[in-house]
């Protein structure tokens, strides 16, 4: 289970490591993409149907699934990390991120989060403020 946070940089020439506890269980192999909420999302290789979860079975006719679909695999890239884990980062993705230098890894079960260290503090910040009411209503349990 992929968990927890790293902190990264992106030099100059868009290259950047990724973190070898992430590495060891998704491989070498990568693939990146664009994120919903202006961060980049990172799958293994053989498990790219992440991407496509809601979307699966549902007609080519239906506009919503295809949109989502064209917007998660038409933005990927696939990407090989060198033994140390480096790979070059596309431009489009990282402007999409507003990638500076600092980066922030997050490890979401199945997947990894590749955020601009400024846009996850913020980030953070505002889910702080509501995480318990997002809670309480994924339990079922609304607040009056």
């Amino acid at each position: 289970m992929l968990l927890g946070q790293f902190e990264g940089r992106v030099t100059s020439k868009n290259q950047l490591a990724f973190p070898k506890t992430f590495r060891d269980q998704l491989g070498g192999r990568l693939i990146v993409t664009k994120g919903l909420e202006g961060h980049l999302i990172v799958v293994s290789e053989r498990n790219w149907k992440t991407l496509l979860e809601g979307t699966e079975g549902k007609p080519f006719t239906n506009t919503q699934a295809r949109q989502t679909q064209r917007y998660l695999l038409g933005n990927a890239s696939f990407v090989t990390a060198d033994s140390r884990g480096r790979f070059v980062l596309a431009e489009y993705l990282k402007k999409h991120a507003n990638i500076k230098t600092e980066i922030i890894f997050a490890g979401l079960q199945r997947f990894v989060e590749i955020w601009d260290k400024n846009s996850w503090e913020k980030h953070q910040e505002e889910l702080a403020k509501t995480v318990a009411s997002i809670a309480d209503r994924l339990g079922g349990e609304e607040k009056k």
